[in-house]
């Protein structure tokens, strides 16, 4: 028996050794970057495709399955790979601006890129936030790519053959290619985009390569013209480079580099590679995503949640994206889409507001502060720029979409503590959005004359979505009120929009107990369906916009008829079947069918306008069904895999909404210091904030039963309340969940527990 464990003890031994030293799991390896891609026009999981980049560069990279121009660039169902695109893509229905790709092409020289496509397997690609990696089966290829803010690094791995190739795909559009022999290069320009007019658009790049080429040519379409080493073209053009590669996995490498200014600005961007190899920069990658991952430390039993929390956290860091260089002399500049010209600051691209300000923005002001100081300094310059602030980037106005929600993104900002740009500046914008019709219908306010006499948008003067833009202009106005009373306005300015934030109620209709579009002589909308998609609202129905009050919902449980009223509302919402009437649309849209096939009634998470709705109970003296209701939505409707969304992700909120119920609460109303309470899903979880101060929140009796709130302490003093101040949480400290698998009814039920209501002001 002695022998017997003394040769066990010598054959575990060097087992436990190598068990000590394999590298510790760190927050970039838990990230999915396929979370969402298994999408379509007709179902979205997420509509997201595997970003490679650095958090919030201006440029990122993404394997290309799509064809050129469709928005749907990467889809995980596709068999074959057409090229590695450059891209500022924030959601298909944007598309995208300033995209060329590669593709190495072994053989023939194959450039169409039907013809260079190349079937791929997922179990030979590889997909992190920092480096991608597949084998290109019908060439022989291994790609490898890696990048920087603004620079890119290729590896190809090529067999053993003289006819190996790289095909620069320059799109369509007046695209510009030179390749340049001596120097080893390929250069040029696009001028594509999907969303304008913008000015004087260029993108320039830089490929360079680490290896001499034997034949070069130019191509345009289905037609390659040898030895022509410099084309413009408003068809689809490009060129095609070859090089001898004399053993198998012989390797060429690219440098990639691009600026939105000049062609000496891209090369600039280029010295962000400096010597580094291919090894190093991706190391330098993955120790970037990890400082920035790394803010919140999650600790839990469920490794599936864990992957969800890191690839949601994933999604929240790349957009708005910067659209700002840094030139020789180190100074900060932009093109301007608003003007055509280069100009000093700051500036961001490839988001919208109407998403975003629910949850994404707030969840910069916690825990990213300073990248959304960057950002309120590119606001100010695309408002001195364009005369408007952005609804939508993408990179300039984008007609899409509804709301003044870029008010809200500027005074959460300011009322959560940031300082140090010219707010004053800021405000006049706001105060300029919230009086005049923009250049186009999503920018500004589309009916603004109607609003501000009538205090609705009337349902009979074909503006669209008219309801919803009363509900969002309503709330814009809370949020200017809130700034201007932060700035110490005159009171006549700032009662105003304080009575202009409370215009929502002159579309309740008390029959319905909902909102309801409502005409110019004050009748509502006649016939009126509360289960109509769109038409009055944006993309939803009544019953997902009549919550849309984030400033006031003591006002609308008012108009409600009282608590008991207002949770039966609420209730009503799970309660009842997932019918709709999509006759506005002539079709059921992909909002409406995500909706149908969750079976949780008409609540509809894969659209933004109800996703805080689920908090709402907070306000009606029942907490506890809140807390049920979330930890449901975070267990049912988001898990890391290529279906893990249930609707488009769309630029972070998505994510944003999970990550912030995760830590047991959620901003309900941006453009106020509080985080209304759900329920935490991790048993501890640490966030380390950027005054150097650090915020645990402990739930150690968590489990998938134990979803209920007994008691919260916030370092050792009991919480009575059903919210957080954003102030208390910058502090630090401890907040300890006592979780229990039975409601606390007693718990928050009180008056004195609810969270901020205009009407309680």
């Amino acid at each position: 028996m002695r022998s017997f464990f003394l040769c066990l003890t010598v054959f575990i031994a060097p087992f436990v050794s190598a068990q000590k030293q394999r590298p510790a799991i760190e927050p970039v390896d838990y990230v999915n970057t396929l979370m969402g891609t298994d999408s379509k026009p007709s179902l979205s999981n997420g509509n997201t495709y595997p970003a490679i980049g650095l958090p919030w560069g201006m440029n990122l990279w993404t394997p290309q399955t799509g064809a050129n121009g469709n928005g749907w660039q990467y889809t995980y169902s596709a068999d074959k790979i057409r090229g590695f695109k450059q891209t500022h893509q924030p959601s298909p229905w944007m598309n995208d601006y300033g995209m060329f790709s590669l593709m190495p092409v072994t053989g023939k020289a194959r450039f169409d890129q039907e013809e260079r496509a190349s079937w791929f397997s997922h179990k030979a690609e590889i997909a992190k936030p920092y480096y991608y990696s597949v084998y290109l089966a019908d060439h022989d290829v291994t790609t490898e790519l890696t990048t920087t803010e603004r620079a890119a690094m290729f590896r190809f791995s090529f067999p053993k053959t003289d006819s190996a190739f790289v095909v620069l795909d320059a799109f369509d559009k007046e695209s510009f290619v030179e390749i340049i022999p001596s120097k080893k290069r390929i250069v040029g320009y696009t001028t594509k985009y999907s969303r304008g007019p913008i000015k004087n658009f260029r993108n320039y790049f830089i490929v360079e390569f680490d290896q001499p080429f034997t034949t070069m040519g130019t191509w345009v379409e289905k037609e390659l013209q040898q030895n022509r080493l410099s084309l413009t073209h408003d068809k689809n053009n490009g060129a095609l480079v070859s090089f001898s590669i004399g053993k198998r996995n012989g390797q060429v490498h690219a440098k990639v580099a691009s600026s939105f200014i000049s062609m000496e600005q891209a090369e600039q961007n280029l010295t962000e590679l400096g010597t580094s190899s291919f090894d190093q920069l991706v190391a330098a990658g993955r120790n970037k995503w990890n400082e920035v991952l790394g803010k919140i430390k999650v600790e839990g039993d469920d490794m599936d949640q864990i992957r969800t929390f890191y690839s949601c956290l994933y999604r929240m860091v790349f957009f708005p994206n910067k659209l700002y260089e840094i030139n020789k002399e180190g100074k900060i500049l932009h093109y301007s889409p608003y003007t055509g010209e280069v100009q000093p600051g700051y500036m961001f691209a490839g988001t919208g507001f109407w998403d975003t300000f629910r949850a994404l923005y707030p969840f910069l002001n916690l825990v990213y502060p300073t990248i959304n100081k960057e950002m309120q300094e590119g606001l100010i310059n695309d408002y001195k720029e364009g005369g408007f602030l952005p609804e939508w980037s993408s990179p300039g106005y984008a007609n899409i979409m509804i709301g003044n929600n870029s008010a809200s993104v500027v005074a959460d900002a300011y009322i959560k503590g940031l300082r140090g740009y010219a707010i004053d500046t800021l405000y006049q914008a706001l105060l300029h959005g919230a009086n005049n019709e923009g250049p186009m219908d999503a920018v500004g306010r589309k009916g603004v004359e109607y609003y501000n006499r009538l205090g609705y948008v009337p349902y009979d003067v074909k503006i669209r979505e008219n309801a919803a833009r009363t509900l969002e202009y309503a709330y814009d106005d809370f949020t200017i009120y809130q700034l201007g009373k932060a700035l110490n306005r005159p009171k006549e300015e700032t009662e105003l929009y304080r009575k202009r934030s409370l215009n929502y109620k002159n579309l309740f209709d008390p029959q319905h107990k909902l909102m309801r579009g409502k005409n110019q002589d004050g009748s509502f909308q006649t016939p009126f369906n509360p289960f109509k998609w769109g038409d009055a609202f944006t993309e939803g129905n009544s019953w997902h916009y009549s919550w849309s009050v984030f400033h006031d919902i003591a006002g609308l449980m008012k108009l409600m008829g009282g608590r008991n009223d207002f949770n039966t509302m609420l209730d009503s919402v799970f309660s009842m079947p997932p019918v709709f009437d999509e006759s506005y649309y002539r079709g059921v849209i992909h909002e409406i069918r995500e909706m149908q096939i969750m079976n949780m009634g008409q609540y509809a998470h894969g659209n933004q306008p109800i996703q805080h709705m689920l908090y709402l109970y907070n306000y009606s003296g029942q907490p506890w069904k809140s807390q049920a209701r979330v930890r449901e939505a975070m267990e049912k409707l988001y898990f890391a895999r290529p279906d893990g969304y249930c609707g488009d992700e769309d630029n972070g909120q998505t994510s944003a909404w999970y990550v912030f119920s995760a830590m047991g609460f959620y901003p309900v109303c941006p453009g106020t210091d509080q985080y209304v309470i759900g329920s935490p899903l991790f048993k501890k979880m640490s966030i380390q904030l950027e005054n150097g101060k650090q915020l645990q929140i402990q739930a150690a009796s968590n489990s998938k039963k134990k979803i209920y709130v007994d008691a919260i302490k916030l370092n050792g003093k009991p919480v009575m309340k059903n919210w957080f101040s954003h102030f208390d949480l910058l502090q630090g400290g401890r907040i300890d969940f006592t979780m229990s698998e039975m409601p606390n009814k007693l718990r928050g039920t009180t008056d004195a527990a609810v969270p901020f209501s205009l009407s309680n002001e």
